[in-house]
């Protein structure tokens, strides 16, 4: 019980990562529009995400078109795709196996060390998770900056840091958290079942039981 609020906390951290996690994959804020130099006019403003591009007018009018083929998409854009997708998946069954660890669960039944388990699998899937989605969003961020300070790349082309991967970077130090939290409560649980077991107050002394009933023996044989 003393671990209950940890496990929780956990479950909730998990929860708030995998939104985040499935929000970052399908917001198209991952490059937005510079204004440097001469590129002051901020009448349109383009947004470009992992599934598609849009476009803002004024301030009015928007304008979203998904991309057409998906060979014709870069490199680093299809593995950002699938990356985040993975961890998308990844997330879902990290929240569901961390739901099926609780003492309201029953279709695991009683048995604590099955809960621990299931408990320990789940921080390590949101560990995984939060180390997965690092990778897409850090590359992108990467990809950004050196185009940014290019000089072989027009004013307009250039693209700044979308909200969509800042949104990526919170949701894996909260999934990072999150998982952290849960395997510190399963190896805790551990230790204290494994200390348990082990203390020497539950060992049953068979051997001087033995011992006393020899002596009885024995001299119940001579009488």
């Amino acid at each position: 019980m003393t671990f209950y609020p940890l496990k929780i906390a956990g479950l909730i951290l998990g929860f708030l990562g995998m939104v985040g996690t499935i929000a970052t994959t399908l917001l198209p804020q991952w490059r937005v529009s510079a204004f440097i130099g001469s590129n002051i006019v901020i009448f349109e403003r383009i947004w470009e995400g992992l599934w598609m591009n849009c476009i803002q007018q004024a301030r009015i009018r928007w304008q979203c078109k998904y991309y057409n083929s998906l060979l014709a998409l870069p490199h680093d854009l299809e593995a950002a795709r699938a990356l985040m997708c993975v961890a998308s998946a990844l997330s879902l069954i990290a929240l569901l196996v961390g739901i099926f660890s609780t003492k309201q669960a029953r279709c695991t039944g009683s048995n604590e060390q099955v809960k621990a388990y299931l408990l320990g699998a789940s921080g390590v899937l949101f560990i995984l998770t939060g180390i997965i989605i690092l990778i897409p969003v850090s590359w992108t961020a990467n990809l950004i900056i050196k185009d940014f300070y290019n000089p072989a790349i027009h004013v307009g082309q250039k693209r700044e840091l979308g909200a969509a991967l800042f949104l990526g970077w919170t949701s894996s130090a909260v999934l990072l958290i999150g998982g952290s939290l849960l395997c510190t409560v399963c190896f805790c649980k551990r230790r204290i079942r494994r200390h348990r077991y082990s203390s020497p107050r539950s060992r049953v002394q068979y051997k001087p039981q033995h011992k006393n009933m020899m002596a009885s023996n024995t001299s119940t044989s001579y009488v």
